[in-house]
């Protein structure tokens, strides 16, 4: 579903990814792994849309070379950022009531998989806590129909409880065939969603398992 090949990216004369090359089927969570740093969100930015790069990103076979991030989305790319990216001014209601495509969970789908969303659908963004916020982020994206889901670090911060809430929300997503690229080095967790696994390190990428000797030196784990 997700093809990468070839990409690299820069900011100004830094360059941070170096002819990275990786894909993610339909219905598979691939957990891209490595230190902060090392270019894992730029990764996604790109994918998204958000920053220049060279390489191509494709999704189903199409070249999504000319096509802008709100392009992107409409096609079925999700973006979770690592600040949740929710709206302030917005209720709980009103952030889901968008639905995007025939693919987009119906609401009650949604209640049913976020019952604190539910409890709180009358109140701001800002009222929310760190945990339901980013619940919210990945029932936005949920609930637009999303095809590919762009994780970062969904689990930083959160409780144990809600580390597991997100895991189940995942699974539910990749049995409706929803793709998830995820950034994430939490490796327990990832361990629970994750099909396969890459390591991001000096801005290229190499298929590793979350067992791999190198990868638990390179993250000191």
């Amino acid at each position: 579903m997700l093809d990468i090949e070839n990409l690299s990216a820069s900011y100004g004369e830094a360059q941070v990814l170096r002819g990275v090359s990786m894909s993610a089927g339909k219905g598979e969570v691939v957990t891209l792994c490595g230190r902060n740093g090392a270019g894992k969100t730029t990764l996604l930015r790109c994918v998204m849309g958000l920053l220049p790069y060279t390489g191509r990103v494709s999704l189903d076979g199409n070249d999504l070379a000319r096509k802008a991030s709100y392009q992107r989305a409409r096609l079925g790319v999700g973006w979770v950022p690592d600040d949740r990216g929710t709206y302030a001014t917005l209720t709980v209601a009103e952030s889901l009531s968008l639905r995007v495509s025939k693919d987009g969970w119906p609401l009650q789908r949604v209640y049913d998989a976020f019952p604190n969303l539910y409890a709180r659908r009358a109140s701001a963004a800002t009222k929310l806590s760190g945990g339901e916020q980013q619940m919210l982020a990945l029932a936005r994206v949920l609930r637009m129909g999303s095809r590919l889901m762009l994780c970062d670090e969904p689990t930083e911060g959160l409780s144990p409880l809600l580390v597991e809430q997100v895991g189940a929300i995942l699974r539910q997503a990749k049995e409706h065939g929803v793709t998830v690229l995820l950034v994430e080095q939490n490796l327990h967790f990832a361990a629970t969603v994750a099909d396969k696994y890459y390591l991001l390190a000096e801005g290229e990428v190499r298929p590793t398992t979350p067992d791999d000797k190198e990868l638990l030196t390179y993250l000191g784990v």
